[in-house]
């Protein structure tokens, strides 16, 4: 089975619309794939980070997407710190890399213009990427457009690499996911919901309470037509919600605009806030019970004794072609 990796910072909560247009992609592919998922908390610190908030930020966004669904059975789940194997590789691959590549980075660039006092670790941190990578051999890395280039830079230094001191690393492909349903604000419907909004009322956390959930859809913009009908353009309120509730009850357009035909949005409100709150709820349980568990201790462990062999014997490799120790 062809292995595919993939990394996830822990930068706070995750919102419906995390879920709805890349989580449940995540989900996917555990089917598919020899899946192997880090939570990439030595990415996080590039920037500054109140280390008590960041310890329960990551365990936080594993049981998150446990209780989402992902398979602890089908996907060796771990902490990137606690391989420490990975920033042994990176400094390794550093020595293969050129400061004009990392400059050249789009998000160098974009990040160093906002401000001049950025830390080195925001210029080598792709190399620090390419070291998740090649680690494991793995086929493929899940990204967006906008992070293809991490996937192409891990290639060019695996291939400068391999070159130079022989075959060591398989060189990765860049799974360009389709997008995902995009989910927008609720109260601002022409945006994407995101957790950074100033006006958190048109957004949905999975972790919010239910009854504020139930309020944040009743209360959601919409128009005048009184019509649930699929219109992104015209009625992007009204679209947005139909996109909820189709994603999260697996019925089509047509079909929910046959439901609600002839109802006020009133009735089409409420059996959207239904549909969110069972899921949701049903998350928060999960969620729960794994905070208040040890179970997910036992996963960590798990996927870091698993994968740490596999990693330290690339580095060993990587080492003695090197020329580096005894």
């Amino acid at each position: 089975m062809e292995k595919i990796l993939t990394g996830l910072q822990p930068t706070g909560s995750i919102t419906l619309g995390n879920y709805i247009g890349s989580i449940r992609q995540v989900v996917e592919y555990q089917d598919k794939y020899d899946s192997y998922i880090f939570i990439a908390d030595m990415h996080s610190i590039t920037v500054p980070q109140d280390p008590k908030e960041l310890k329960e930020r990551i365990r936080s966004l594993v049981n998150i997407y446990l209780a989402c669904g992902i398979d602890p059975n089908k996907n060796k789940i771990f902490i990137q710190s606690e391989n420490e194997f990975h920033a042994n590789i990176s400094w390794l691959l550093e020595c293969s890399t050129y400061y004009g590549e990392l400059s050249r980075m789009t998000q160098f660039k974009d990040k160093s213009k906002k401000s001049q006092n950025f830390t080195s670790g925001l210029l080598t941190y792709p190399v620090l990427m390419a070291a998740d990578i090649l680690a494991y051999d793995v086929d493929y890395v899940p990204v967006g457009i906008d992070q293809k280039q991490h996937v192409e830079l891990a290639r060019d230094i695996a291939e400068r690499f391999n070159k130079k001191y022989g075959e060591t690393f398989k060189m990765p492909q860049p799974l360009i996911a389709k997008e995902g349903t995009k989910i927008t604000d609720l109260q601002d419907p022409t945006k994407k919901m995101s957790k950074s909004a100033e006006n958190k009322k048109g957004v949905i956390m999975l972790l919010d309470d239910l009854d504020v959930i139930r309020k944040k859809i009743m209360s959601a913009a919409t128009d005048s037509e009184m019509l649930v009908k699929y219109d992104p353009e015209n009625k992007p309120g009204i679209s947005n919600l139909i996109n909820i509730y189709i994603s999260l009850t697996g019925k089509t357009i047509e079909e929910a605009e046959k439901e609600f035909e002839g109802c006020n949005y009133g009735t089409f409100k409420k059996q959207v806030a239904d549909v969110v709150i069972e899921f949701v709820s049903g998350v928060q349980e999960r969620y729960n019970a794994l905070q208040n568990s040890n179970e997910v201790d036992k996963i960590l462990d798990a996927g870091r004794d698993y994968t740490r062999p596999i990693a330290k014997a690339k580095f060993e490799d990587m080492r003695k072609k090197m020329g580096l120790g005894r």
